[in-house]
């Protein structure tokens, strides 16, 4: 995912596709903790696309204000 496919959803989408990654996340540390996680990878990518999108809510903010 890149920063320009975040910034061509709208807000509602972006809180939705924000809110869908928190979800995987916690799934993805609890197989991690349980010792089932079959894509360790996976965990990264997900933490550097929580934070693009968290960069874009922010930029939008401050656009806003």
């Amino acid at each position: 995912m890149k920063a320009r496919d975040v910034r061509e959803w709208t807000d509602d989408e972006l809180r939705a596709q924000l809110d869908q990654a928190r979800r995987e996340l916690f799934q993805l540390r609890v197989q991690q903790s349980v010792g089932h996680l079959e894509n360790p990878a996976r965990v990264r990518q997900l933490r550097r696309d929580i934070a693009r999108m968290l960069t874009v809510q922010t930029e939008r903010r401050i656009a806003k204000a």
